[in-house]
């Protein structure tokens, strides 16, 4: 290898409910999913939220 990093930008976008994109980039499997939404103000337990 000659130490040469490949790293795709998967363009990506969250669609929430009432309508409101997010546009970003994608990390991880290509795909398309339904989830819900974490949002965390705290200073532990963030693994235990997204798992």
């Amino acid at each position: 290898m000659s130490g040469q990093r490949f790293d795709p930008v998967i363009p990506a976008i969250l669609a929430l409910e009432d309508g409101t994109v997010f546009r970003g980039r994608s990390i991880g499997a290509a795909g398309e999913t339904v989830g819900e939404v974490v949002f965390n103000t705290a200073m532990t337990g963030y693994q235990e939220i997204v798992s």
